[in-house]
């Protein structure tokens, strides 16, 4: 178990030089091949982080952006249209762009998982020495929020491995089923998910949550609310259970009166369970030390 407590930076002002100047108070430098996993943002959605607000950090560590294909119909469930859709949203006029899941799949084993033992990756993911999780924490239809933990479990599975984690380890899992199943055990299983990819990184991860346009619904939905709430601010670690606990905190320790819509979408979702399953899976801490570096 983590016996210490986990750093977790935090810039108050959101800017695009203060993602690399988070990055680098982690002292952590990500070497030879980076993958910088991003969410494209689905067709129509308007709070997904835009690519080039993500230029100074992605030019920094010299990374490739990386995606996978979803689950569900809309405009990014074949890479076809996934990556159409990420030419349509300026990824690809930026960057060099990586759909992992787009030949076939890596299986990854998780012999202490709680409900599912083994995950589906997109096989590309082994080009990859390193990676940087650049999420953008708001609330979630299903998950209650997402962060870091969601970026390492939905967000790295295959189209496959998404209906996979949803349904509990169904192979034979089908989109009506995904939104039918034991919520706490979705949870869990999406804790299982993000160890296996914790533990392929062997430490070469480092995550950045960045806490602007807080919906109550992800950037997988092609219709969202509008944010509910002020922007807070930027967080770094390389613990993503402490990492998504202070940002939880913050939110819930925020002056602002709009953080009860968000709290509700939160906690009518048990989302802070995947943040306990994910400490009882040994991925990280739940206790950490904050370290304000704003100016």
């Amino acid at each position: 178990m983590f016996m210490e407590k986990s750093k977790v930076y935090f810039i108050k002002d959101i800017t695009k030089e203060n993602i690399v100047k988070i990055y680098d108070a982690l002292g952590v430098k990500l070497e030879r091949k980076v993958g910088v996993k991003v969410h494209s943002g689905e067709k129509g959605n308007q709070n997904f982080l835009k690519p080039e607000f993500l230029s100074d950090i992605i030019n920094h560590v010299n990374g490739t952006v990386v995606e996978c294909n979803t689950a569900y119909e809309g405009a990014r469930n074949t890479t076809e249209k996934h990556t159409k859709l990420m030419e349509e949203h300026g990824w690809s006029k930026l960057y060099d762009v990586d759909i992992l899941d787009s030949e076939e799949d890596l299986v990854l084993e998780i012999p202490n998982g709680k409900v599912i033992k083994k995950n589906y990756v997109g096989k590309k993911i082994t080009n990859y020495d390193s990676m940087l999780v650049l999420s953008h924490f708001k609330g979630h239809p299903m998950g209650g929020y997402g962060g870091a933990l969601k970026q390492l479990s939905i967000g790295f599975a295959s189209s496959h491995g998404k209906g996979y984690i949803h349904c509990l380890g169904d192979e034979e899992w089908t989109e009506e089923k995904m939104f039918q199943v034991d919520q706490t055990k979705f949870l869990e299983a999406m804790a299982d998910a993000a160890s296996s990819v914790t533990s392929m990184f062997q430490g070469n991860i480092v995550y950045i949550n960045i806490m602007c346009n807080m919906s109550v619904d992800c950037d997988c939905c092609y219709i969202a609310e509008d944010p509910c709430m002020k922007d807070i601010g930027i967080l770094a670690s390389t613990d993503p259970v402490a990492l998504d606990q202070a940002c939880i905190d913050l939110v819930y320790n925020s002056k602002d009166e709009g953080k009860d819509h968000l709290i509700e979408r939160i906690e009518s979702r048990n989302g802070i369970h995947t943040i306990e399953a994910a400490s009882d899976l040994n991925i990280g801490s739940r206790e950490y030390e904050l370290v304000d570096i704003s100016d």
